[in-house]
């Protein structure tokens, strides 16, 4: 397989992320360019994966994706020689840095601007305990508010110390965040918290009254998924990705290049 300079660890990374790009961008959660997602490299210099500028969603490579350090700076080899070519969003850096600094747990982070997202996040309750989806996000979720754009760096010490050791971030006013020990339990957990967002705003358009999901069944529910969880590999997204792929390899196997 060809890595194009890469080591096989990092291309591995490289095409897993840039395939969740892409599936990212086949649901339709992008913001056109302006939201991110990163991976951890492997290895020991803290540098991860995040999407350069210009790129849409549907049609990242994992030649596209820049390496940069914790600091932001990217550390590709030839990234001085072409700048342009390895410039990244200042904001989703401050962000995606600050998870990954705070937790080496996480390999990869995913953060997104939808509409049912944005809509839920500028709700005082957030989320509602009103479907089984719910549940998921509910048994390991966190708030953060809002502070404007992410370019402030002293703002990732309050965003650390609101996610703590949780998976699910709303961000108040903003959008929907999920970390997880490898792309793919990052992408279900995704999945999950977009799909109890587009529930709550559907259900709560109806202008019915909502039942909402019994107190014991939620702490029951929160049991059940922390017990599920260290008797499976991860969160369980290894089950439904290599699906995702083939579908992938179907549509444009491109992103592997």
């Amino acid at each position: 397989m060809e890595t194009h300079g890469y080591s096989q660890e990092e291309w591995k990374v490289r095409c897993e992320l840039a395939a969740l790009y892409r599936v990212i961008g086949h649901f339709r959660w992008t913001d056109m360019i302006f939201t991110h997602i990163s991976a951890r490299v492997p290895g020991p210099d803290h540098h991860f994966l995040i999407n350069r500028y210009g790129v849409l969603f549907d049609e990242m490579r994992a030649s596209d994706l820049v390496r940069i350090d914790s600091e932001g700076r990217p550390v590709e080899a030839g990234a001085s020689d072409d700048p342009g070519r390895y410039r990244v969003n200042p904001a989703g850096f401050t962000i995606h840095s600050a998870v990954h600094m705070a937790r080496p747990d996480v390999v990869c982070v995913a953060h997104t601007h939808t509409a049912a997202g944005a809509a839920v996040s500028a709700q005082k309750q957030g989320i509602l305990p009103i479907s089984q989806q719910s549940l998921f996000v509910l048994s390991s979720l966190a708030y953060h508010a809002y502070e404007g754009v992410a370019l402030n760096h002293e703002e990732k010490v309050r965003l650390q110390a609101d996610l703590g050791a949780s998976n699910f971030l709303m961000l108040h006013n903003h959008g929907l965040l999920t970390c997880g020990g490898t792309i793919a339990d990052t992408f279900l957990m995704m999945f999950t918290f977009q799909r109890a967002c587009d529930i709550q705003v559907m259900a709560q358009s109806g202008a019915a009254e909502l039942i909402a999901i019994e107190p014991q069944i939620l702490a029951g529910a929160k049991a059940m998924i922390a017990g599920v969880t260290k008797s499976a590999q991860g969160m369980g997204g290894a089950l439904a990705w290599p699906a995702l792929l083939r579908k992938l390899d179907k549509l444009d196997p491109g992103y592997k290049l």
